[in-house]
């Protein structure tokens, strides 16, 4: 079932499954075993559920039977914002044991349903090609690749595989919770056309991630902490779907009128939490921190680099930062 693309990166690698115990990561579980290819898992427990801790103990039995190591984290009950929190919570753990084990491959078990519905909501927000795209079976991160494997697979396909093989799996209640939004375009939209025009939809997405290959140029997105920057690719289009997949992995999203401004703007402060600076041949994005009382050396040293000023509040305060803005604008 797996594409011989994603089987050739998860061999021989030290891979790490994101799992939940649904329908999605338990078939990519037995998938994987199938294939004979060598992981762990990680699950998250967020407390919002009775059922949640069943799924925990199925997760450890089922690394216990196969010789494999469960990473678990328990989180505290998240009151606001659950979707976007849960999501950092998630990512910064999978993280956190990616650097401590020295995981090559997050493996997550998003399939061809997930990103349909994400499609969907896109295009009625307002997006282009790229964002129409969305996943990629191969996303690069900064110490390690984000595999999708059964992008190419519909949930039906999934159950029918679980089924066949009498394999266990939990569903989440609250995946019925239709004042969720995506839950929403799941129920209504996306579900319903897949179960009618699957082949197509397969072919649309093969069609989108050449146009996207061909739109987009691949972008060297370096970090110290909380300060990024890259060398601008000379294509707009490239260069904000960089800072917008960059923010997203920051938990923020830009708006739309955010993405139209800096088609045309060299600074934008974006919902007062990042500065988004592109000249010198560089984008430079950093948290946005007001100006406070600069020394006199300092606005110096900025105004002999050109350093936009909206960046200078956060440089004062990081000398790291301030050092390596130097060396690349020397």
């Amino acid at each position: 079932m797996l594409k011989n693309s994603s089987l050739e990166k998860l061999r021989g690698a030290k891979n790490i499954l994101a799992f939940s115990a649904g329908v999605d990561s338990s078939a990519l579980f037995f998938i994987l075993l199938r294939n004979k290819i060598n992981f762990d898992i990680a699950i998250v427990n967020y407390n919002t559920r009775k059922q949640s801790q069943q799924e925990v103990e199925y997760a450890k039995e089922l690394a216990e039977t196969y010789n494999l190591k469960c990473h678990t984290l328990d989180v505290d009950k998240i009151d606001k914002n659950f979707e976007a929190d849960a999501r950092k919570i998630r990512y910064d753990f999978f993280e956190e044991l990616i650097n401590e084990y020295s995981y090559e491959n997050l493996i997550t078990a998003h399939h061809l349903g997930d990103r349909f519905e994400w499609m969907l909501m896109q295009f009625c927000k307002g997006a282009g090609c790229a964002e129409l795209a969305g996943m990629q079976e191969v996303s690069k991160r900064d110490d390690y690749i984000l595999l999708r494997p059964l992008l190419h697979l519909d949930k039906q396909e999934l159950l029918s595989f679980l089924k066949e093989n009498k394999i266990k799996y939990f569903e989440d209640e609250s995946n019925l919770d239709e004042e969720i939004k995506r839950n929403s375009f799941r129920h209504n939209y996306s579900s319903p056309l897949l179960k009618k025009y699957l082949s197509g939809i397969k072919k649309s997405f093969e069609y989108l991630d050449e146009d996207r290959a061909s739109l987009i140029k691949d972008i060297d997105l370096q970090t110290l902490g909380e300060f990024a920057y890259f060398k601008s690719s000379q294509n707009t289009r490239s260069d904000i779907f960089a800072i917008d997949k960059y923010l997203k992995s920051q938990n923020h999203m830009l708006s739309a009128s955010e993405r139209e401004l800096l088609k045309s703007e060299k600074t934008i402060v974006t919902g007062r939490k990042f500065v988004i600076n592109q000249e010198h041949e560089f984008v430079f994005i950093a948290p946005f921190v007001k100006t406070q009382k600069l020394s006199k050396e300092f606005k110096e040293k900025m105004r002999l680099l050109k350093v936009e000023p909206k960046l200078r509040g956060y440089l004062f305060e990081n000398e790291d930062a301030l050092k390596l803005i130097t060396e690349l604008l020397s």
